[in-house]
């Protein structure tokens, strides 16, 4: 078994994907998804991502970040604090992995809260996660998976207005 040390290893992808993007068209918008896994409704990784924030937020030459916030498994908005003011967080906040349709209110709290780290202008709002990374899918029905997202356009409307 390789004992790699995870600290070094992230440096050394945040280099590898600088390099790659460096070869991108200026016409093409990177951004990026942090999976914490998603098959069958369920999940492989879990933690804050406090220790890693820093680095990927302000090395990783990408200007938006997919992150998911749907449970508390992901740990509060606090690592939010080192996102660059030139760079956007799309919070994941509506689960992909259970039918169950998150209350509206209590999502718009959150993104009160995850503004005063980011400001509301460099937010969106998104499910966590496709609602199918595998050919299985996750256990949510097409009608559920419709609500989820309908739901995500009502609070962004809520919040940002029409765009």
């Amino acid at each position: 078994m390789n004992n790699y040390d995870w600290s070094e290893l992230i440096d050394k992808y945040i280099g590898i994907t600088n390099r790659v993007l460096r070869g991108a068209p200026r016409s093409l918008h990177i951004g990026m998804h942090l999976c914490r896994g998603n098959r069958g409704g369920h999940w492989h990784a879990e933690g804050s991502y406090e220790d890693v924030a820093e680095r990927l937020f302000n090395a990783l030459e990408i200007p938006f970040y997919f992150l998911e916030f749907d449970s508390p498994r992901a740990g509060s908005f606090t690592p939010l604090r080192f996102v660059p003011k030139h760079k956007s967080v799309v919070l994941g906040l509506i689960s992909s992995k259970t039918p169950v349709l998150e209350d509206k209110e209590v999502l718009r709290a959150r993104v009160e809260q995850a503004s005063r780290h980011v400001s509301l202008d460099r937010l969106a709002v998104s499910p966590q996660c496709g609602f199918a990374s595998i050919d299985t899918g996750n256990p949510v029905t097409l009608q559920a998976q419709e609500a989820k997202l309908r739901l995500v356009v009502e609070l962004a409307r809520d919040i940002w207005g029409e765009v």
